[in-house]
């Protein structure tokens, strides 16, 4: 059974910076490329960032190219991504998913970008 759980949003000043993980379990993690989505109040959820199954390669939305970095730790189990230079409108929850499986979502880790 694929779990995906989200961890390391909270309430940060608008410039700070936050580190969100994701520990997954149920599949041979590194056969997936990983995502980062966010949905913000009354949007539709938003693709963040994408890391290949080796974290070779990495794609961004323009929205945050330059200021999020993903990663991943094969070895644990783990991805993270590592978010600064922090604007109001990156508030959102924040989600994982796996490319091989992508209907399954965890419960999202809130940010909340606000002075």
């Amino acid at each position: 059974q694929v779990q995906l759980v989200e961890s390391g949003g909270g309430l940060v000043q608008p410039g700070g910076s936050l580190r969100l993980s994701c520990a997954a379990s149920g599949f041979t993690f590194s056969w997936s490329g990983m995502r980062w989505y966010r949905q913000a109040p009354g949007k539709e959820r938003e693709l963040v960032a994408f890391i290949t199954q080796l974290g070779a390669g990495t794609r961004y939305a323009d929205s945050v190219l330059g200021r999020f970095t993903i990663s991943r730790d094969n070895g644990k189990n783990t991805v993270s991504l590592q978010m600064n230079s922090l604007k109001p409108e990156d508030t959102a929850v924040y989600y994982c998913n796996a490319a091989l499986f992508p209907d399954n979502w965890g419960q999202g880790t809130r940010v909340t970008v606000s002075s």
